[in-house]
């Protein structure tokens, strides 16, 4: 076969294939295509934390947002975790101990949890902010050691804890 024939029917195999295939192939100065509709929007980090409208339901405790190194965690004596202890109420669910586990040396974790009275600072020194009565008090708890605050103190008011920190 002729060097053009082998030519012609070698491109005309190659157009029927990118046809075949729905390869569309364009000018180099073509305009590019704008995205369709249906291109998810991007992704955007907010922070809030996950599945926190269940966690909300099955253990009363509101958890709004961190940077990932202070999670919720079932409480286990043989590790070495953030405690927190509440007035348990069974009518909105809430259990009466908390604890997180920590992942790095530092973190932060935002929440509402009502009637709190105790913390313990396993492995890390930790800082708390916890509201009553319209005022916020700001809480520091070493690392090995626990303290009593709002209603766990002498004629404490009813407080609730916001803000968890791991400071080092």
């Amino acid at each position: 076969m002729p060097f053009r024939a082998r030519k012609i029917m070698v491109s005309a195999v190659v157009a029927g294939f990118a046809t075949v295939g729905g390869v569309s192939i364009a000018a180099a100065d073509d305009p590019p295509t704008p995205p369709s509709s249906s291109t998810p929007p991007l992704a955007v980090e907010d922070y809030g934390y996950p599945s926190a409208d269940r966690i909300l339901v099955e253990k009363g405790i509101k958890l709004k947002q961190g940077d990932g190194h202070i999670l919720l965690a079932d409480c286990d004596q043989a590790a070495q975790q953030i405690r927190v202890m509440t007035v348990k109420d069974d009518s909105v669910g809430r259990q009466g101990t908390y604890c997180f586990r920590t992942i790095g040396k530092t973190g932060r974790l935002t929440l509402e949890l009502p009637r709190v009275f105790f913390i313990e600072a396993a492995d890390h020194p930790v800082s708390a902010d916890l509201t009553a009565n319209g005022a916020t008090t700001t809480v520091n708890v070493p690392k090995g050691e626990s303290q009593s605050v709002g209603e766990g103190t002498g004629g404490g008011a009813r407080s609730v804890l916001l803000e968890l920190r791991v400071t080092g």
